[in-house]
């Protein structure tokens, strides 16, 4: 199974931090963001990583190279502008293979033991949910009782950006810059999206602020190298 790491996004409300270094290069204990992600991809067994990026992602190309540092084998899928997450999918499906594939986003910090997603049993996507953080009090979608994830009907749960997907939930879309909601709504209609709650260690790091919180959890807790 390869993994994407979507790393093309602007970071506005990390400014003025990424005004000159792209937001998964940013640092917390001691590492890139993105370098945490993928030495917890390989430890999985996942090596096969795709990597898009727009911002200043010569810098990010530059600093991971060809990924052998961590056992990795990294390809990039640049963007002249950022394609939102389901246009950078898109973009990169002929370097993600025709079978099932991991996404994460660039910008979580987690333990999430991302091994266990080859055991799926996968309709067209699965999605990794959690507890609603303090920046998104109303959550962003269902999980009942029978594992499938909706739009509404109960109460609401945050998706971590982590998700599994086969490569049809994409196949047939136009490229270019596209938003992932209204594809996954068509296919949550259809009863074609599953998904799990995980109450472990999870944070958005879409802040300075919470920048230096998961650097002071990494201090005490390193989840990662």
């Amino acid at each position: 199974m390869k993994a994407m790491i979507l790393a093309a996004g602007r970071g506005e409300r990390m400014r003025p931090l990424t005004d000159h270094t792209p937001k998964p290069l940013l640092k917390a204990g001691g590492k890139p963001l993105i370098v945490h992600t993928i030495e917890q991809l390989v430890s999985a067994g996942i090596t096969g990583l795709v990597i898009n990026h727009a911002h200043l992602g010569a810098q990010i190309e530059d600093a991971l190279g060809n990924g052998s540092a961590w056992g990795a084998n990294i390809q990039y899928s640049p963007e002249a502008e950022a394609l939102e997450t389901a246009g950078g999918i898109i973009h990169a499906l002929s370097l993600l293979g025709d079978q099932p594939f991991l996404t994460v986003n660039g910008d979580i910090a987690t333990d999430f033991a991302f091994a266990g997603l080859s055991q799926i049993p996968l309709k067209l996507a699965h999605l990794v949910l959690v507890n609603n953080p303090e920046h998104n009090p109303g959550g962003d979608f269902v999980l009942n009782e029978t594992g499938l994830i909706k739009a509404g009907g109960g109460v609401k749960l945050t998706f971590s950006g982590i998700g599994l997907y086969r490569p049809e939930f994409f196949l047939g879309q136009t490229p270019g810059k596209r938003k992932l909601l209204p594809l996954m709504l068509a296919a949550m209609a259809e009863n074609q999206v599953t998904g799990e709650l995980y109450n472990g260690f999870w944070l958005d790091v879409g802040t300075p602020e919470r920048l230096q919180q998961l650097d002071a959890h990494y201090a005490t807790a390193p989840i990662s190298g």
